[in-house]
């Protein structure tokens, strides 16, 4: 079956997609379009057709317009295509980890992680992973996570931001609290006397982040149950923060506050 309609037009042909962004920033002559996608007059004259046909486009005093129907369907196509970027650009960390625990409204909103990068490490190099972490929160002046996972490095690392009056705010799954509050009591304790620091607990929760005023990083687990301590989602933008942000907040409103042991 031919395809049709303006769905067709924009997504079947990367030329017209982009030659719609194009117009919309200002009109262009036909010698600048030809110029900037680097083709002829027979390559790219027949996707201007096809455009000026279905009124995305049209031509006035021998320069191509956007439309006001161009405009609107600028306006609605690019999120979905930053969207959809977002999936292919690390297609294996959705498709291998599941997404059960973030919430809809914030998986909606994938396209806020646009500029994050994939951070792998293997085993032997997991120790780089952490120094990475703990150097990015080093330059950090606010600093909120959720861990559903035990390392043992944190709680002292954690009493540490609290004893140098660092804002911090931690959200431990009801497993983890209890690993905390019977091996390093002292420590935990050291955390909630701090004046700007406080602590949560949640029931369960398969993922793991940070959120900071700097950086936001994103650990998942498999769709077998298991943390993977290997791949992390970092981003340092300010909608990744904000994506981030919301997502603690999601979570700190499902939990309960801890304010003694």
């Amino acid at each position: 079956m031919k395809s049709s309609g303006l769905l067709s037009i924009l997504t079947f042909s990367e030329k017209r997609k982009e030659l719609l962004f194009l117009l919309l920033e200002e009109p262009k002559s036909l010698s600048e379009i030809k110029n900037y996608f680097g083709v002829s007059s027979p390559e790219i004259s027949p996707r201007i057709k096809e455009m000026e046909e279905a009124n995305l486009i049209c031509k006035s005093d021998k320069r191509y317009h956007i439309t006001s129907i161009g405009k609107i369907a600028a306006k609605y196509l690019q999120p979905l295509l930053d969207y959809l970027n977002v999936i292919e650009k690390h297609e294996d960390f959705w498709k291998e980890h599941t997404l059960q625990d973030i919430p809809e409204e914030l998986l909606e909103r994938l396209s806020d992680l646009n500029n994050c990068e994939l951070l792998e490490d293997s085993t032997e190099h997991i120790y780089e992973s952490h120094k990475e972490f703990t150097d990015n929160i080093s330059k950090s002046t606010v600093v909120k996570g959720l861990s559903s996972i035990f390392i043992p490095t944190y709680p002292p690392f954690f009493e540490k931001l609290a004893i140098n009056n660092v804002p911090t705010s931690l959200i431990l799954t009801e497993p983890v609290f209890e690993k905390v509050k019977n091996e390093h009591t002292e420590q935990i304790q050291t955390y909630l006397d701090a004046e700007s620091t406080s602590l949560y607990v949640l029931d369960d929760a398969k993922l793991a982040f940070v959120v900071t005023d700097y950086f936001f990083s994103l650990s998942l687990y498999f769709e077998n149950g298991r943390f993977d301590p290997h791949k992390d989602l970092l981003g340092f933008d300010d909608s990744a923060l904000n994506w981030g942000d919301d997502l603690f907040n999601y979570y700190k409103n499902k939990s309960r506050e801890i304010k003694s042991l």
